[in-house]
């Protein structure tokens, strides 16, 4: 099982970005997929995730920017941001959830963390 983030950079506020989350080793649709963001100093937080045939949701607190979306042909499952704020600035993860601990956007739920990639948005 490998997951792998990408997409990251450096943008201005305002701009957009979309991260790919590339998987293999298992089957993507029977998985939750998670993104989630850890800025300096600041505590993992889940913000997208995606499963089964259900709706993907995304925290309230990104307020509409945020959208996460799969194509299961590719095994790959997107996070596409609008509108970047500088608050925005972290490393951001995507991961399987392989426990039912939490909800969904509960970081202790997952498991096989892809490495990260970095986002920062200057003002």
């Amino acid at each position: 099982v490998q997951l792998q983030a990408s997409g990251g950079g450096l943008v201005q506020s305002g701009g957009s970005l979309r991260l790919s989350c590339t998987t293999s080793g298992f089957s993507l649709y029977n998985w939750a997929i998670g993104w989630f963001r850890q800025a300096p100093g600041k505590d993992r937080e889940g913000v997208s995730y995606v499963r089964g045939a259900a709706m993907p949701f995304s925290s309230e607190s990104i307020e509409g920017r945020f959208a996460i979306s799969r194509d299961l042909a590719k095994s790959t499952v997107y996070l596409s941001i609008n509108n970047l704020k500088p608050e925005d600035t972290a490393v951001y993860y995507c991961a399987r959830r392989v426990r039912n601990m939490g909800t969904y956007l509960d970081p202790a739920g997952y498991g096989d963390w892809g490495q990260g990639t970095l986002v920062t948005v200057s003002s």
